[in-house]
């Protein structure tokens, strides 16, 4: 199996696709990623806004699909005219919120009592499904005895409403959690996310959330139906979020190294994360994408760079771990090792400078 051969098993590529044309004119969607793809805490991505713009002007719609279930869809709106994003508005924006209340409704009635744990974004998305919303933060919230506990992210979330969850869900309450992020990417670093606060009430219950929350696909199906798109294009930095949902939507995904994983990470990624394009930033979507091709000696070649699996262990052409075509042959020759069954040392997998 070389590194462009779809499986049998999925129809789905292992390895980075081929394009012809810039990703900007070959799809007529592009589902954008939030924190580590245009903003990192409050700060701008750079070449982000810029970025984002220009496609527009081109005729990519744009919808920005977050794990983010502690703002509005207005709000995230507000914000992203705020980095320069002026072209987008609330129906644009498919927050993780708006996916938990719609998973809600697959098995609760309009009008059940549903007791929430997060920020407005996932109070105001409850609240406009139908339910009967339950702070929390009430006092004894629990003892009203809702039919679910929903939790999402917020700054404000601390053990008081964490035990009110607990003790819900411990008398029958369905446990859904808006994502299971464990980790949140803020200008200082990362902070723990949802899915630590969501694996507090677990360890106390034993019960394990659902979620639509990404890697699920349901958020890009939601968005991809509302835009009625034909081709959408993923493009996000997590690979165990962004990309394994593209994966899981069988939607192709574009990896930028601005935010969570790294180079490095692409080239580990297991065939149930991988994306099919990687770009150092969100300028790649204006750039011809050419897949890697195996040449002589082994060597899988990107550009003018190369990469090979010798002894269990990845090798670089001379001019080591710099470029992303040095990325995109290593996550070439890397693939084809461990999809051909080869255990490839991940000690001798570098950081990569992009």
């Amino acid at each position: 199996m070389t590194a462009q051969n779809i499986t049998e098993a999925n129809q789905q590529y292992v390895g980075l696709r081929d394009s012809g044309e810039p990703l900007v004119t070959k799809y007529d969607l592009a589902l954008v990623d939030l924190d580590g793809v245009v903003r990192r805490g409050n700060d701008p991505i750079e070449y982000a806004s810029e970025s984002l713009t220009k496609a527009a002007t081109l005729g990519l719609k744009q919808v920005f699909v977050t794990n983010n279930a502690s703002i509005t869809p207005e709000q995230v709106a507000t914000q992203l005219k705020g980095l320069g994003i002026e072209h987008t508005s609330a129906q644009h924006v498919m927050t993780a919120a708006v996916a938990a209340a719609a998973l809600l409704k697959t098995k609760l009635k309009p009008g059940a009592k549903v007791l929430v744990v997060g920020g407005d974004g996932l109070f105001t998305a409850c609240a406009a499904a139908g339910f009967q919303v339950i702070p929390a933060t009430e006092p004894n919230a629990a003892d009203a005895q809702p039919e679910a506990v929903v939790m999402g992210y917020a700054p404000t979330v601390a053990w008081p409403q964490l035990a009110e969850a607990a003790y819900a869900v411990n008398n029958g309450a369905w446990l859904v959690a808006s994502n299971l992020d464990k980790s949140l990417p803020t200008a200082r670093g990362f902070a723990p996310g949802n899915g630590a606060l969501v694996a507090s009430v677990q360890a106390a219950t034993g019960v394990v959330p659902a979620s639509d929350g990404k890697p699920s696909p349901a958020m890009y199906q939601l968005a991809v139906t509302a835009e009625n798109a034909s081709n959408p294009l993923v493009i996000g930095d997590r690979l165990d979020t962004d990309l394994g949902g593209a994966r899981a939507a069988n939607y192709p995904g574009l990896m930028v190294l601005t935010g969570v994983s790294s180079a490095r990470d692409a080239v580990l990624a297991p065939p149930s994360c991988r994306p099919d394009y990687v770009g150092a930033d969100l300028r790649t979507i204006f750039e011809v994408h050419h897949a890697p091709h195996e040449g002589p000696d082994n060597w899988w070649l990107s550009g003018d760079r190369g990469a090979r699996v010798v002894n269990n262990r990845l090798e670089l052409d001379g001019q080591g771990a710099t470029g992303i075509d040095a990325v995109r042959a290593a996550c070439a020759a890397v693939w084809n090792a461990t999809d051909h069954g080869i255990e490839v040392n991940p000690d001798s997998i570098p950081e990569f400078s992009v």
